[in-house]
C-alpha cells in the first residue's frame, strides 16, 4: 500500500515537488524536503542531505571575507544556554553610526530587554551562581567540561529548590568541589576556597548540602589521586613520585589508606619517598603543597614506614 494513502496529507513549506516526478523504481510520485529526496509510493531515497545545516561562516587567511550568520554554540554555563539576544550601543548592523537620539531610543529598549530576560528571581539567582562558577573555574585554570557539569549541578540544586535559604556562593562553591571529586580530580576545599568569596567552612557546608539533599554518587577520594598534585608543587622527579605511588599500593587496606585526609597520607608517602631516593624536602614543603600541617605529615609517614619495614 503506497504511504500517501496511510498518512494524511497535509502542506510543508519544506517539502517541494520534484521536477521529474517519478520515481526509478515504480514511477511514483518523488518529493525532496530539507534533508532528503524520497518517494512517497515506494519509499526509496533518491537523494539525501542535500542542505549543509552546519555553521554558515566563510574564513580566509589575509582577507576579511568572514561571513557568519550563526551564534554561540548553546551552553549550560549561562543562565540562558547562551542563545539570549543582545541590544547594540553605537551602530547599527552596517557599521554605520547612530544618531544621539536613537542610541537614547536603545538605551531604553535594552533596560527592559535586560528586565525581560532576568526578570524572575529564580533567574537572577541562576545568573548569580552560573557568573560566580564561571569566575572560579577560571581563576583555578579548570576545563570547560568541568565548568559545564559544575554548572549543570548548580541547575538541579536550583530545581531541587536546595537554594532556598541558603547562599549562592556556597552552593556554587559547593558545586564546583562536587564536580571536581566527580570527575575523580580532587581538589582540597582550601583550594577553593582560594578563589571563592567564601570561607573553608562555608564551602564545606555548601558541599554537604548538595550531597545530602542530591545523593551525590562521589567517589571516595583515595591518596593516589592527591600524589600528582603535591609532587608538583614540590617538583620532585618522577622517581620519588613512582617511590611514593609504590608506598601508597603497599599501604592499601591499612590506616594509612583509611586516614581521614587522604592528602595527609599521600604527603607523608612523598616525604618517606624523597628519603629513600635522596630528594630530601622539608615537612613543612610538603605540608604547604598538601594544604594540611606538618603534624599530619609526620603521623602519616611514620604509618607509611611502618607498613613498608
Amino acid at each position: 500500500m503506497a504511504s500517501r494513502n496511510i498518512y494524511e496529507q497535509t502542506f510543508d513549506e519544506d517539502v517541494q515537488e520534484d521536477e521529474q516526478n517519478d520515481c526509478p523504481e515504480c514511477d511514483g510520485r518523488v518529493t525532496t524536503n530539507a534533508h532528503e529526496t524520497v518517494c512517497e509510493d515506494c519509499g526509496l531515497i533518491l537523494d539525501d542531505e542535500q542542505i549543509d545545516h552546519g555553521p554558515e561562516w566563510r574564513e580566509f587567511e589575509g582577507e576579511e571575507t568572514t561571513q557568519r550568520r550563526t551564534g554561540a554554540p548553546n551552553t549550560v554555563a549561562r543562565h540562558d544556554h547562551g542563545i539570549g539576544s543582545e541590544i547594540g550601543w553605537k551602530k547599527d548592523s552596517q557599521g554605520r553610526t547612530l544618531s544621539g537620539k536613537k542610541r537614547r531610543h536603545l538605551g531604553r529598549l535594552r533596560r527592559e530587554h535586560t528586565r525581560a530576560k532576568i526578570g524572575t528571581k529564580a533567574n537572577r539567582n541562576l545568573l548569580s551562581g552560573m557568573v560566580e562558577i564561571r569566575r572560579m573555574t577560571a581563576a583555578l585554570g579548570f576545563t570547560e567540561s568541568l565548568r559545564n557539569q559544575a554548572c549543570q549541578l548548580f541547575r538541579t540544586a536550583q530545581r531541587e529548590d536546595v537554594l532556598r535559604g541558603r547562599s549562592i556562593e556556597a552552593i556554587a562553591s559547593g558545586c564546583l568541589y562536587a564536580a571536581c571529586r566527580l570527575n575523580e580530580y580532587p581538589r582540597t576545599f582550601e583550594e577553593i576556597a582560594t578563589v571563592s568569596k567564601l570561607n573553608e567552612g562555608k564551602v564545606r557546608m555548601g558541599y554537604k548540602v548538595l550531597n545530602r539533599e542530591l545523593e551525590l554518587p562521589v567517589p571516595p577520594a583515595g591518596p593516589e589521586q592527591y600524589l600528582p598534585q603535591i609532587a608538583s608543587e614540590t617538583e620532585v622527579s618522577n622517581e620519588t613520585e613512582r617511590q611514593a605511588r609504590m608506598l601508597l599500593e603497599d599501604a592499601l587496606g591499612d590506616t594509612v589508606a583509611k586516614s581521614c585526609n587522604p592528602a595527609g597520607a599521600a604527603a607523608g608517602a612523598l616525604y618517606v619517598a624523597g628519603q629513600e631516593t635522596g630528594e630530601l624536602l622539608t615537612q613543612a614543603e610538603i605540608a604547604d603543597a598538601a594544604g594540611v600541617s606538618k603534624v599530619t605529615v609526620r603521623e602519616r609517614y611514620r604509618e607509611v614506614e611502618a607498613t613498608s619495614t
